[in-house]
């Protein structure tokens, strides 16, 4: 699977952002959906999944309540819609994409990965 993340960009603190990540070989409808993060000097982290069913999502709880993820699978696209940003969520947030749903809050839930897109909040 070959993903396209897009949507990143300079916000100020307290505006939104809505990231996609795109599908470009396989369908995206049998994959977990997730979006990690990457600050300079830190971890990846995680951020927000998705069931390939759409049926659970997951945030961290740095995010909750402020960013929401969904999917397309018509579209065979997810999307990352960050609101009330901060700028400790400046960051390159990448997507992913796997089937161990039971590691899907880690990294090693995901196969495949998209190059990134940055994010970056002013304050």
């Amino acid at each position: 699977v070959q993903l396209q993340a897009s949507g990143g960009g300079l916000v100020q603190a307290g505006g939104s952002l809505r990231l996609s990540c795109a599908a470009s070989t396989r369908t995206l409808s049998a994959y977990n959906i997730g979006w990690f993060r990457q600050a300079p000097g830190k971890e990846r982290e995680f951020v927000s999944a998705i069931m390939w069913s759409g049926g659970g999502t997951y945030y961290a709880d740095s995010v909750k309540g402020r960013f929401t993820i969904s999917r397309d699978n018509a579209k065979n696209m997810g999307n990352l819609q960050m609101n009330s940003l901060k700028p400790e969520d400046t960051a390159v947030y990448y997507c992913a994409a796997g089937q161990a749903s039971w590691r899907i809050t880690t990294r090693q839930g995901y196969d495949y990965w998209g190059q990134g897109t940055q994010v970056t909040v002013s304050s």
